[in-house]
This record gives C-alpha cells, structure tokens and sequence, in this order.
C-alpha cells in the first residue's frame, strides 16, 4: 500500500479525570475514533476534542460502545438489539451536534472496547450497530476487525466497510487481539509498533503472539491514546513511515 490512514481513540477524558494527550495525538494522526458520553468522554470534552479535531485538519469518527461508564466500556452487555440499536444512534447525534458546532461531521464510525471484540462474532449486536448506522447516514463508513461479522453485515447493508489493523495490540493467531489483561496483549516499545506497522502496511501481515505470522489488509491503523507513551508511538509509526514511503492520509 502506499497510503494508511492512522487513527486514535480520543477525547475519553470525563470530569476531573484526564486520559491521554488528545492534542499531541491530533497532531501526528489523520483520524480520530471521538468518545461518545457512553463508555468515556463528558459533554465539554467532547465539544472540545472535536474543535481540536476541526482545528487538525483530522476527520471526526464516532465511536461507539455500550452504557458503561464504570467499566470503560470494556465489559460484554447483554443489550437487546433494538436498544442497542438506540444506544448507537443517540451517541452519532451527541457528537455529530458538537461536531457541526466546530465545523466539522461525524465521518465513520467505530465501535470501542468490549462492543468492537463483541461484533467480531455477535451475529445480533453488529447487525444492531449497522441498522444504527444505516438510519442514521449510509454514506458512514463502519470501521472494524477484518473478517468480523460487523464488516460483513456492513457490506451486506451497502454501507462501507473499512477493515482495520491495530499498532499496540497483540494478535492471536486467527487475527483477533488479544485480550486485554494477558501477556502480550498492549505492545509499548516504540521500535517494535513502528516496524509492525511498516510490515503490515507493506506485506499485509502482522506477527502473532504465538509468533506465527498472520495476513491483516488494512486502509486503517489504530493507536489507542490510552496507552503508555502514546505520543511517543505516533511519532515513531510516523517516521518509520514516512522513511518508507508510505504516505499518511484519511481512508476517505
């Protein structure tokens, strides 16, 4: 490929509690996965993310996840469909209005946490992301696991699916990540996640954890802002990029 879009989660700060440095980040990627108020990310975060997004020239994607605040949105909900259905729709419209106060819209969307692991496989819960999705805007692009059946269900709808690859993320060896919590799951050494990303983004493939190597096609690579010395990583994937030849540009 000569081009990869790189995209963070960003503005999942909430109250007094500060997590990652959603400006450094704006500066080093081109899209940015924005908090909803479910999982992470109050009403003033959020406006202000998204004018900083604005501010970077950096498209706006919402991402989605259940009503889980305490658990970051990380913890499996057995939502109905139709509720979660809901749930989707109503976090769009929060950030698409504090998008449209910045002169910006919401360009995509992403599911987060544990709602992202579950449509890998949740038959139900992807086709109520993509029903959310497709009342809402069927120009959205829904970003997800390559082989999900989110993306599967997207494509189906005539949404576009966008299959993404993760920098920081460890990999099993049918292509899922790892677990958060168990060995090998978060990568933080910048050398590493820079020569991952440049092989997956040239050779279409990743390695992993049980060393095996494992094809990933991607038009999006995300680094979580959440993650130790996130900044750091950006820079690195960006520069080892770049060094490559590979230019850094929205999917869209």
């Amino acid at each position: 490929m000569s081009s990869i879009d790189l995209n963070a989660d960003l503005g999942e700060s909430f109250g007094a509690w500060r997590l990652g440095d959603d400006e450094g980040m704006l500066a080093l990627v081109t899209s940015a996965n924005v908090a909803c108020g479910f999982h992470a990310g109050d009403p003033s975060t959020l406006r202000r993310t998204c004018a900083l997004a604005a501010d970077h020239g950096v498209s706006v994607g919402a991402q989605v996840g259940y009503r889980d605040l305490a658990g970051f949105g990380r913890r499996f909900v057995d939502v109905a469909a139709e509720d979660l259905t809901a749930d989707v729709l109503y976090q769009i419209g929060a950030l698409e209005a504090m998008c449209r106060v910045a002169g910006t819209r919401v360009a995509y969307v992403k599911p987060h946490g544990a709602l992202y692991t579950a449509t890998v496989h949740h038959e139900a819960q992807a086709a109520a992301v993509v029903a959310a999705v497709s009342a809402y805007d069927r120009s959205l692009p829904v970003l997800g696991l390559p082989g999900s059946a989110l993306l599967r269900l997207a494509g189906q709808a005539g949404l576009r699916a966008v299959p993404e690859a993760f920098a920081d993320r460890g990999y099993a060896a049918d292509g899922t990540l790892v677990p958060r919590g168990t060995p090998g799951a978060v990568i933080t050494a910048a050398d590493a996640v820079a020569e991952r990303v440049v092989r997956l983004v040239r050779d279409a493939v990743v390695r992993a954890v049980d060393g095996s190597d494992v094809q990933v096609r991607a038009e999006s690579v995300c680094l979580h802002g959440d993650t130790p010395g996130a900044v750091g990583l950006a820079r690195a994937v960006r520069t080892a990029l770049a060094q490559a030849g590979v230019e850094i540009a929205p999917f869209g």
